[in-house]
């Protein structure tokens, strides 16, 4: 459902750093466990860019810029840099947002209307290449009103509107000047956050500094540093030496922590499921008795206790059980007979080594997981065990995203997604046709008429009803007609030392670490007394 992929950037070089590093402190006196106005936190992954027009940021929580709303611990939208929540027409077709006063960006210069009308049209031209761009849609036109006000039309009424102006705003006196797509502001961003980036070693690390100027106040912490690690096993070490002052980790490495009396772990709940990408060209996943087959053969309980010792929920679709546009019904467990017996009529006969075929075709495909990525490692296992019950050949592989990218047209990933906010938020991204072969969106290039009609409902109509019909009629045509097999809800766990208060966890998308964790209000933490 996210559109902006955050990975290891070069993950083999990322793994050599993280491992030199485990055995000597990073420089610049960044090293964790010092004070409580400096932090080290260690991350899977950083930002392909930490520009908002490329993606960067898009869902909030970004440190170095501000949206018009941003969303509280509870997720519930509040002001940033508007004054207060828009004012809505009665139609619902524009939004009026009044900016706060005295707001400046890093570099001194005041943050106008001009800045927020800049962002949004440079997003919505074709020629900045923003993948996440059908998510506002429903922008017909956008306009300054003065320099203190925006006006929003849109071409329908989207209920969901608000939420997406979390979106970070840039600086039109900087950006403007620059392609988007190439310029230097994708690497030295200037913005209206609490921290300004002061430096950035690709696949090593980022540091932030506070920033004096913010209108919300100048933050305690006034560094924190986001380590690159790929690798679980090196996080948790450098973690355990004092090297970091906090890290996400998955759950077999936060239990070691449990009994340690200097550190604290924090459970944040999450929309962030693990899936098995059918793409539609494969000749094996192309087939949805193989696709219903693999639904039904997969132990989506197991893998909660085995794999994610019990953080986490199955996933029975792309929206956790407990949500409430979650279609009510359609969980269903472990039946191998029932896979069996789909095979079976639709022609695929067992064979040589208990592997179905059809028509000379062997029931056989790859599985593609992201190098380091343990919790995906031990769900495509789990996963390949499960199908072979069935008689498909699952065959495992890990690869870096530089590799796993051009060939996820044909072969499954092991793939994580999930948004916040509303269903049209990630479904419509993750699920509609248009989208196919855009990028990370629809990896599988799934094709559903029934599905499309949903998802252009529930994204054009303003009636929670209606709404709540089309998502429910979603939901199960995507169990009846699966292009992904939905494997796991899981539980964001991370360890940091116990010398901050005012540590809290959001509801969390499946982009986490970077942004969110229970850093998402860095900048109101405040030392222990």
């Amino acid at each position: 459902m996210t559109t902006r992929r955050i990975r290891g950037a070069a993950v083999t070089v990322a793994a050599v750093v993280a491992g030199v590093a485990a055995c000597s402190a990073p420089s610049d006196g960044e090293s964790g466990g010092n004070s409580a106005d400096s932090v080290v936190i260690g991350v899977a992954s950083e930002p392909d860019t930490l520009s908002p027009l490329l993606g960067y940021g898009k869902d909030g929580n970004s440190k170095i810029f501000d949206g018009l709303l941003a969303r509280d611990a509870g997720l519930k939208l509040r002001p940033a840099l508007a004054k207060a929540l828009p004012e809505v027409a009665a139609d619902g077709l524009t939004y009026t947002y009044t900016l706060r006063d005295g707001v400046e960006f890093s570099d001194g210069e005041p943050l106008t209307a001009a800045d927020v009308v800049f962002t949004y049209d440079k997003i919505l031209d074709a020629k900045t290449n923003n993948t996440a761009r059908s998510e506002l849609n429903a922008i017909k036109d956008v306009r300054a009103d003065g320099d203190d006000k925006v006006v929003f039309t849109l071409k329908y009424p989207y209920a969901p509107f608000a939420g997406r102006t979390v979106l970070p705003i840039v600086p039109e006196h900087i950006a403007a000047k620059q392609d988007p797509n190439t310029g230097s502001f994708n690497t030295k961003p200037v913005g209206t956050g609490p921290y300004v980036l002061s430096a950035w070693r690709k696949g090593e690390k980022l540091t932030f500094k506070a920033n004096p100027h913010y209108w919300g106040g100048v933050p305690k912490v006034k560094t924190f540093t986001m380590a690159v690690i790929a690798d679980d096993n090196v996080r948790a070490t450098r973690l355990r030496s004092g090297d970091l002052d906090g890290a996400v980790l998955p759950p077999n490495l936060a239990a070691t922590f449990k009994s340690d009396n200097g550190r604290k772990t924090y459970d944040a709940k999450s929309y962030d499921f693990r899936t098995v990408t059918l793409p539609q060209e494969n000749k094996v996943t192309a087939d949805r008795a193989v696709r219903q087959a693999l639904d039904a053969a997969v132990d989506r309980e197991a893998m909660v206790d085995k794999i994610l010792d019990g953080a986490g929920r199955p996933a029975h679709g792309p929206l956790p059980v407990d949500d409430p546009w979650y279609a009510k019904g359609i969980e269903r467990g472990q039946d191998l007979t029932k896979a069996k017996r789909i095979l079976d009529r639709a022609g695929w006969r067992t064979g040589k080594g208990g592997i179905r075929a059809k028509d000379g075709q062997r029931a056989a495909f790859t599985l593609l997981y992201p190098s380091g990525d343990k919790v995906r490692q031990d769900h495509a296992l789990a996963y390949a065990s499960d199908a072979k019950k069935a008689g498909i050949d699952v065959t495992v592989e890990s690869a870096t995203w530089e590799v796993i990218e051009p060939r996820m047209k044909n072969d499954a990933v092991l793939a994580g997604f999930g948004s916040t906010g509303d269903p049209d938020f990630g479904l419509y991204t993750l699920l509609h046709s248009s989208l196919a072969g855009d990028g990370f969106n629809n990896m599988a290039r799934y094709d559903n008429p029934t599905v499309d009609k949903a998802l252009d409902t529930g994204r054009r109509s303003s009636d929670t009803a209606t709404r709540r019909a089309a998502y429910d009629t979603l939901q199960r045509a995507l169990v009846a007609d699966p292009g992904y097999t939905f494997l796991t809800h899981i539980d964001h766990l991370y360890v940091l030392a116990d010398r901050w208060d005012g540590l809290t966890t959001q509801l969390e998308p499946h982009e986490h670490g970077f942004a969110s964790g229970p850093w998402w209000d860095i900048e109101d933490w405040q030392p222990k007394k």
